[in-house]
């Protein structure tokens, strides 16, 4: 049985965090934000006060340790052209994501939290939240699609072709 080299493993690390990530959005669509965001302001409770619900602590740990394993993946595949280009694909989309939901997803989410103190109406924040959920239903398929890359990196063996080679390059003698 051959031996797995480092690349390999530091790319099946990403999948399973990836698939760990996948979780936390498949669980926060489903379960989640469904009670918390079904009544604004009053729905609120779920995040407010001694025993509200902080899944904040589960994203803070999950994205920096996803993306120190996306960019040693990527430093430890790079000699790999066909991983490298399919790593660098689903970090540079992972990155446009998470500059989205800094700039308008998260500030929403404290908009919410803070909703029993805005004085808008519950037809206001339903409107809000419903706007939220669809526009975060579509981050979330973005997120699912990009697993895929990093999956169809998985196929290509570690002993692939390593960068193009003077060889390589030389024309063929006919």
């Amino acid at each position: 049985m051959p031996s797995l080299r480092l690349s390999t493993v530091s790319l099946m690390l990403s999948v399973i965090l990836w698939g760990t990530l996948l979780g936390g959005v498949a669980y926060s669509h489903l379960v989640y934000f469904p009670a918390y965001l079904s009544a604004l302001p009053d729905s609120a409770v779920v995040v407010n006060g001694p025993y509200g619900l902080n899944e904040g602590v589960f994203w803070v740990l999950i994205h920096p340790l996803l993306i120190l394993s996306l960019l040693t993946t990527l430093v430890l595949n790079w000699r790999l052209k066909p991983r490298r280009k399919l790593i660098a694909i689903t970090l540079a989309v992972y990155f446009v994501v998470l500059v989205v939901s800094s700039l308008y997803f998260i500030p929403e989410l404290g908009a919410f939290k803070h909703s029993p103190e805005s004085g808008l109406s519950s037809a206001e924040w339903l409107v809000r939240t419903q706007r939220w959920q669809h526009l975060s239903w579509a981050r979330g398929a973005v997120c699912y699609l990009n697993i895929i890359p990093l999956l169809l990196a998985l196929t290509i063996p570690a002993g692939a072709r390593v960068e193009d080679k003077a060889e390589d390059k030389a024309p063929a003698v006919v």
